[in-house]
């Protein structure tokens, strides 16, 4: 027998208030305290995810968790900042399945990954929704001041370097849509749990840097317009795993443009090279230079015969 919710300040207390953390005041108060290292700022961003959208309802609840709280570190890792709290709210549509026991195994998620990043949950909300699971994440963290990494700084002569390998959570989705016949169980936790790359210290070595939500070749878009210059990708040179060339010659722009890889995208001047490749060694984060930027403005992706790539998109887009 399923068990239904019981009562909303019952709910916190069972589910969240053991994932509070210092200045959460058990989760009893509206607000909360957070605490600054001495000559740190602090770097919030926050996230919403969708049921429908960006999981699907019978997605495991623990990897939901994981995804939600992961796709907001990665945004703290783009800008460089270690993560502290975060804020959780949560919309709770009534006569589905999210109940007792999918709160319980959202809750171990959370859990599990609070203590591999060393965060814990500050406070937020709950609310009833008329139709989907809504989930958002408010990440709190810190930064020396004035060493928020940017997407305004990439200069003509830069190289465009990414962590990991892309493609993956493209394809795991269209898998999971039954879309995709062949795909390895790989791909599927690729779009279920990213990994953020966080604990980089970049400042001082790249020149602008996010992360790769919304596809390579869009969020290149952010970075160029943001900096006032131009950026030229190679095909040839991007990162893809086996898995996902194995699926390239039916689905190739799917995976060139695909978004939810949540790795990071940075610009680097050609003197700190080495540096950035020295740095991302140490941390073991596979790293690989995949373009250019130039004088001039918007992205184009070359073929292996250095001629330009027509897309019928640019990337994702919620509207």
């Amino acid at each position: 027998m399923r068990r239904q919710l019981m009562g909303e300040f019952d709910f916190i207390a069972r589910h969240f208030r053991p994932l509070a953390g210092r200045g959460a005041m058990e989760l009893r108060n509206d607000g909360a305290t957070m605490s600054l290292p001495e000559g740190g700022e602090l770097v919030l961003s926050s996230d919403t995810m969708v049921e429908g959208l960006h999981f699907l309802p019978d997605d495991p609840p623990y990897t939901v968790a994981q995804k939600l709280l992961r796709c907001n570190l990665s945004d703290l890792a783009a800008m460089g900042s270690r993560p502290q709290h975060y804020m959780l709210n949560v919309s709770v549509p009534s006569g589905r399945h999210y109940n007792e026991d999918w709160f319980t195994r959202f809750a171990a998620g959370l859990a599990a990954d609070q203590k591999q990043y060393d965060i814990s949950l500050l406070g937020g909300d709950t609310t009833g929704s008329p139709s989907p699971l809504m989930l958002n994440v408010t990440i709190l963290g810190s930064v020396r001041q004035g060493e928020a990494l940017r997407r305004d700084g990439a200069q003509p002569g830069d190289g465009v370097w990414v962590t990991g390998s892309l493609g993956r959570a493209a394809l795991g989705l269209q898998v999971r849509l039954g879309k995709l016949n062949g795909g390895k169980t790989s791909l599927v936790e690729a779009y279920r749990v990213p990994t953020p790359r966080i604990g980089l210290s970049l400042y001082g070595i790249v020149s602008a840097a996010m992360d790769i939500s919304d596809g390579l070749l869009q969020d290149c878009g952010h970075i160029a317009e943001e900096s006032g210059v131009g950026i030229t990708l190679f095909e040839e040179e991007l990162p893809f795993a086996p898995e996902v060339m194995a699926h390239m010659e039916t689905h190739r722009e799917m995976i060139l443009l695909g978004g939810d890889d949540y790795e990071l995208l940075m610009t680097c001047p050609v003197t700190q090279e080495a540096a950035l490749q020295a740095h991302c060694k140490e941390h073991d984060v596979p790293l690989t230079k995949v373009g250019t930027v130039r004088e001039g403005r918007g992205v184009a992706m070359l073929d292996k015969q250095r001629r330009p790539i027509n897309f019928s998109r640019t990337g994702w887009q919620h509207f």
